[in-house]
């Protein structure tokens, strides 16, 4: 018992106050893990030996950063290869554009030395036996071969620059593959685990790294069907770390499907940006295991509780205005020092707020 000066008993402020009904807070706790806000695994994407890695795990990269080479000596040969077939083709083009510049201004069909021609002296050959040979004999056209001629030619420079043309297509291919010899850092991060060594032969699609953004953070949780429902994005929650204190944490995604086996739906939070955490530890989430304001509980102050006995009490006020003592049966602690009561009073009841240690039935605070 408290005591005041002069040994005369201290004074409870004592009060009437009704009873709460409140939504309930119960909550449900799901075992979680930290996540980087972004993930990534780099996968090799030509055959080789690894020849260059740039750290171990933890190391962190900028964005365009090499962190895993591929051997390209082979791929060096091959583009060399296709330079000289380049060349050639390009001396190829030059010599069929020649020729069809040739046949323009000087053609063929037109060469005073050539058939049908009788061996006779040039001039009269080309005045006299070739236009005898057009119009009486039928067998030659001079227009028909000189058309032939610039055909040939013109499809003598379109083979040239279509071969040409395949070999830069090649050299892109071949350059395309030393790009892809290299792994660079597709954004700002550490690296979270190196599955391979130098010296390592890998093949097309095998991994070679973990890579993630670790300045923010996430936690992922496989969470019941039967609780999404009572989720929505946006939402805050509370979480603990490793049983650190507890912080909150933000709903940002709710995977639109099922696990067909475990029942679950992936849930992500994001974590506060000063939360202390790495990748991979544990943490807990407390989920509401019903929507706000779909199921309402009983609550009244901690201090209204009769304080030294065995069993949780209370006074409740009748309608005579008389008090009597009634056991309660308590529940989950609330927010504001309140407390869930499960059993034992009902909503708009009301009671006696900090009462004395020895009040029992018929106690009544002084009047104000």
């Amino acid at each position: 018992m408290l005591w005041s000066i002069g040994w005369l008993p201290a004074v409870h402020s004592a009060e009437i106050v009704r009873v709460e009904a409140v939504p309930s807070l119960s909550r449900s706790v799901l075992g979680s893990t930290v996540i980087p806000y972004k993930e990534v695994t780099l996968s090799a994407q030509i055959s080789g030996a690894v020849k260059f890695v740039a750290g171990e795990a933890g190391s962190s990269f900028q964005q365009g950063d090499v962190i895993i080479q591929v051997d390209e000596s082979q791929l060096m040969a091959k583009r060399n290869a296709i330079l000289a077939q380049i060349s050639i083709a390009q001396a190829s083009v030059r010599n069929s554009q020649a020729q069809y510049t040739r046949e323009l201004v000087s053609p063929r069909s037109k060469d005073i030395g050539g058939m049908p021609g009788f061996g006779l002296p040039a001039m009269f050959d080309m005045t006299m036996v070739q236009p005898f040979a057009n119009s009486m004999m039928g067998n030659y056209d001079s227009d028909m071969g000189r058309y032939s001629d610039l055909m040939s030619s013109a499809t003598g420079v379109s083979q040239a620059q279509s071969n040409l043309q395949q070999a830069m297509s090649q050299l892109q291919e071949i350059d395309a593959a030393l790009r892809d010899a290299k792994s660079v850092a597709p954004f700002e991060g550490i690296v979270l685990e190196k599955m391979v060594e130098v010296g390592d032969t890998v093949q097309p699609g095998q991994p070679l790294i973990k890579y993630g953004y670790v300045k923010y953070k996430r936690l992922q949780a496989d969470v019941p069907s039967g609780l999404v429902s009572n989720l929505s994005v946006g939402m805050i929650v509370p979480a603990k770390i490793d049983s650190d204190a507890t912080t909150m944490v933000k709903i940002t995604q709710i995977y639109p499907v099922a696990d067909p086996s475990r029942h679950t739906v992936t849930v992500k939070f994001d974590l506060p940006v000063d939360a202390v955490a790495a990748p991979g530890m544990y943490a807990e989430v407390y989920l509401p295991e019903s929507k706000q304001g779909d199921t309402k509980v009983v609550v009244i102050p901690k201090t209204a509780l009769l304080r030294g006995r065995s069993l949780p009490s209370v006074l409740i006020i009748n309608n005579d205005n008389t008090s009597e003592l009634r056991l309660v049966r308590l529940g989950a602690e609330q927010e504001d020092g309140k407390i869930e009561v499960v059993s034992g009073l009902s909503d708009d009841e009301r009671i006696i707020d900090d009462p004395p240690s020895t009040a029992s039935s018929g106690w009544m605070p002084d009047a104000k």
